[in-house]
């Protein structure tokens, strides 16, 4: 059986190993961490929910269940032309097919080493537990949430976690007894942050803010971060004791040591099957079928889209698929379009609320109580049917 090279050892790139091995392939998947880390439940790590080590998985573990052979090392550039993937350790030719999952890289604006992300380095969750906790023994604090966005892509947007680790902000010095001795403002820079939602849930949004006493200051581009709060364009000053801020997607840097397409984004082109819009040149005697998946990748579609978890998953099922059919000469294929939608059960700690968006119709579901406990029971779902020890529901 043919040969894949997975990059990625995130939710995408796990996911298209295992169903390229159920498909009965001979899998190598390169990760510069050891581990897979479900960045969906990561946002309790900050209030002792859960612990850092309750959002990974290792992946050698992953590797002996669904048997795909694990290596780390660090990508540091991609050459289509000559069939290289080029590591830290060593490089590696002997493949296939190339998937591509290694995500995306985050944007850095200006003085962003002042603030932390719930969606950046994993071991930022547990710096923002030790942050949270410095605050609350000091009594009272102004704290500020926001995320941003990247007008040479709208995709690479991350906004859903900083309205969850805000809302469970709330929660968290509520059940303290300390919830009015702190000020929450939540900031971005477009003017209708979370509208790709849809306008439901966007005034839903505003219902909640209102109903928690958090402060909100939208449409102003960010000039700087600072160690005391946040500088707009305006010069317009937002203090805060602690800023948690989740920048804007780009290009991963090494699409920069490549021959790969990029869109203005620095994503990698893809047509619907996922496949890389790649033009081998003349020199190329070794042509091979290229694929890029979930934020490495310039997705297509309606405007409102977003890289999301469950979107890389269903592209990383697409291309498992797309690659079986190649291998054996079928002209069939499937596409990644027709499933785009936003999808989020965003969690306040004390609740949460069921968001769906789709090409048809869009839902805003208050799930009181109950939203909380779905989505604990999601997290302990996928770490059990992703170590085979459930079974897995279709499509999930």
């Amino acid at each position: 059986m043919a040969k894949v090279l997975v990059l990625g050892g995130g939710l995408g790139g796990v996911e298209t190993a295992i169903w390229l091995r159920k498909y009965g392939f001979e899998v190598d998947l390169i990760s510069d961490r050891e581990y897979l880390y479900i960045f969906p439940i990561s946002i309790w790590i900050p209030f002792g929910e859960i612990s850092f080590d309750d959002a990974k998985i290792p992946l050698a573990q992953l590797a002996k269940v669904h048997g795909f052979n694990l290596i780390i090392d660090k990508v540091t550039g991609i050459w289509a032309n000559k069939k290289v993937v080029e590591g830290e350790k060593e490089d590696y030719t002997d493949f296939d097919y190339l998937v591509i999952a290694i995500g995306g890289k985050k944007l850095r604006p200006k003085g962003i080493e002042n603030t932390l992300s719930i969606c950046g380095d994993p071991i930022e969750a547990v710096k923002i537990k030790e942050k949270i906790e410095e605050l609350v023994k000091k009594g009272s604090g102004k704290v500020a949430f926001g995320f941003g966005g990247n007008p040479k892509d709208p995709s690479g947007v991350r906004g859903g976690p900083a309205f969850e680790v805000m809302f469970n902000f709330h929660n968290y010095l509520k059940k303290k007894g300390l919830r009015d001795k702190f000020e929450i403002t939540f900031f971005a820079p477009m003017p209708r942050p979370g509208a790709r939602m849809g306008e439901k849930p966007l005034k839903m949004m505003d219902i909640m803010f209102k109903r928690l006493n958090i402060k909100k200051i939208t449409g102003k581009k960010i000039k700087e971060f600072q160690p005391d709060g946040v500088l707009f364009e305006d010069d317009s000053k937002l203090e805060s004791d602690f800023t948690m801020f989740i920048p804007a997607l780009g290009g991963h840097p090494v699409f920069k040591n490549s021959d790969l397409p990029l869109n203005e984004g620095g994503f990698i082109k893809i047509n619907e099957y996922c496949e890389v819009l790649h033009n081998f040149d003349e020199t190329s005697t070794d042509k091979f079928p290229i694929f890029a998946i979930g934020d490495s990748s310039a997705i297509c579609g309606p405007d409102w889209r977003a890289k999301q978890g469950h979107l890389a998953e269903v592209m990383a099922r697409v291309t498992a698929y797309n690659i079986r059919e190649m291998e054996h000469n079928s002209d069939k294929r499937k596409e990644y379009i027709s499933h785009i939608n936003i999808i989020c059960l965003m969690d306040t700690g004390d609740g949460g609320a069921l968001v769906y968006r789709s090409h048809t119709k869009t839902i805003f579901l208050p799930l009181p109580i109950i939203g909380h406990w779905l989505k604990k029971g999601w997290g302990w779902y996928y770490k059990n049917s992703k170590l085979g020890k459930i079974p897995r529901i279709p499509g999930m």
